[in-house]
């Protein structure tokens, strides 16, 4: 059974190809919003906290903060309203899933950057 769902998936489905990005990388995903007629982009620019799953159930989990509110956001990755996915830089961390990013302040909440 589940090999015939992922045959399904990969024959049929449209999948989006975007700049590859891991946990503790800063992105900005513009993503469309509908409001009644008009559709307008907005973005959402923040450290990947977690990719989760494989597939056409991936999706990653992005936190801004906004002012001094941490705001966490799930994306499906093959949400058809993602125009583009920018990696705006490559953060250095040591796992897969950096929840305790959650819990830090100040200079403590600083991801180095990677050396290319």
């Amino acid at each position: 059974m589940e090999s015939l769902i992922k045959f399904v998936q990969d024959e049929f489905v449209t999948k989006k190809e975007f700049a590859e990005f891991a946990a503790g990388d800063t992105i900005t995903v513009y993503y469309e919003i509908k409001e009644g007629e008009k559709v307008r982009t907005q973005f959402f620019r923040g450290v990947v906290i977690q990719r989760r799953g494989t597939g056409l159930s991936e999706t990653f989990t992005i936190r801004k903060m906004s002012g001094t509110v941490g705001v966490e956001r799930i994306f499906p990755v093959n949400l058809p309203s993602i125009q583009k996915i920018e990696v705006n830089k490559k953060g250095k961390v040591r796992r897969a899933r950096i929840f305790y990013f959650r819990g830090l302040t100040g200079k403590k909440a600083r991801i180095t950057e990677k050396r290319r």
